[in-house]
């Protein structure tokens, strides 16, 4: 076992945890500065960003709705941590709730900034375990051609252990960790489900900008999760 190197909280070898499957979702998204503006006017980023959030919120409730009780959050700035920190609130109210936190490598944030970095602590010290999906304590990530897959194992890791995707996609953002992701589950017959940024401007555009609109629309939002198993 090892500690992580941002809130000193135990990190476990990914051949140690073994949630439910059946009941075991993960989330993958794109991180905040890869999520354009509605009208891609600087104006309506906070408004986007507080409207893929509830949005990721729906989605999650959804999961809980369908008996999803296992959250897996690769712990990256933005969706990741929006996410993490939504399922540790769900815990408050439903303590059968569990947040299983994915490291790729132990200093994956080592590039956080102070906000996310502060986030980040926090979900450690209240998520149920923290897993390290590479174990050597000293690797780093130095761009696409040095330990290139260190992100991608992360998240294979994630699908193999989830029988459900949540995802938060950007349609321009073809060549992404995200697209990756939902590409895998697809190949490997997983349930995958969530929305796009696509979506996002069509809630804010529908609503005028209101906040409390959007917030309302959200809200009510069919469940659209199938519990029958993704066909190959």
């Amino acid at each position: 076992m090892f500690r992580s190197l941002v809130s000193n909280a135990p990190v476990y070898t990914a051949d140690l945890i073994f949630p439910d499957i059946g009941k075991t979702a993960c989330i993958t998204g794109h991180r905040e500065k890869n999520i354009s503006p509605y009208n891609g006017d600087p104006a309506y980023a906070e408004l986007t960003i507080s409207t893929a959030k509830l949005m990721l919120h729906r989605y999650i409730d959804m999961a809980v709705e369908r008996g999803y009780t296992n959250f897996y959050s690769g712990l990256a700035m933005g969706t990741d941590l929006w996410a993490a920190e939504y399922i540790l609130r769900k815990k408050q109210s439903i303590p059968e709730i569990k947040l299983f936190g994915a490291m790729p490598y132990l200093r994956h944030a080592d590039s956080f900034g102070r906000y996310y970095r502060n986030i980040l602590r926090n979900v450690e010290l209240k998520a149920d375990y923290l897993i390290t999906v590479n174990d050597d304590p000293d690797i780093t990530y130095k761009g696409k051609d040095n330990n290139r897959y260190l992100y991608r194992d992360r998240n294979m890791y994630m699908v193999d252990h989830s029988s459900l995707v949540i995802a938060f996609i950007n349609p321009s953002a073809t060549i992404s960790g995200t697209s990756q992701t939902c590409n895998y589950a697809k190949r490997c017959g997983k349930k995958l489900t969530g929305f796009s940024l696509d979506d996002v401007f069509g809630i804010i555009g529908e609503s005028g900008g209101d906040l409390e609109e959007i917030g309302r629309e959200i809200m009510f939002m069919k469940n659209t999760i199938d519990l029958r198993r993704q066909s190959r």
